[in-house]
């Protein structure tokens, strides 16, 4: 997941080496001793890897853009991600939900390189209020039989 500006243009940059290597890998023949099957493959391993930094690439455009601005969530594990996806649909750095909270954004950095890990329910919903998301989310309970 891209969270930040300077992860994008990393990306991005990175997008754009895969791009170079699978035009060069398609436009030559197998190597000396190199079966065209593992040729294939590497070719193969090569687009995967660009589709998913390409779906990644778009996802962040498309939270800055606002064009995404709900996430169903299957779990509380999903909460962090939820919120960073939130900063940024929100248009906000990590430097300015730092403010809003109070906090150095080094401390917002760590939370989000760290997934909010260790992070108490409280501090999670004040983040939550300061970016103006809500969080509905439906629980279901196993009863005694």
């Amino acid at each position: 997941m891209i969270t930040n500006e300077r992860q994008y243009r990393i990306t991005k940059a990175e997008a754009r080496k895969f791009q170079v290597a699978i035009e060069a890998q398609e436009g030559s023949a197998p190597g000396k001793g190199i079966d065209s099957r593992v040729h294939e493959a590497m070719g193969a391993a090569l687009r995967s890897e660009a589709d998913l930094l390409s779906e990644e690439i778009k996802r962040y455009e498309d939270l800055r853009a606002g064009r995404i601005n709900r996430r169903s969530l299957d779990g509380m594990r999903e909460l962090p991600d939820a919120l960073i996806e939130a900063r940024i649909a929100a248009g906000l750095t990590q430097k300015e939900i730092a403010e809003r909270l109070g906090l150095r954004e080094q401390q917002v950095q760590r939370w989000e390189a760290g997934r909010y890990a260790g992070v108490g329910v409280e501090r999670l919903q004040e983040i939550a209020d300061a970016l103006g998301m809500e969080v509905r989310e439906e629980v279901t309970y196993t009863v005694a039989a």
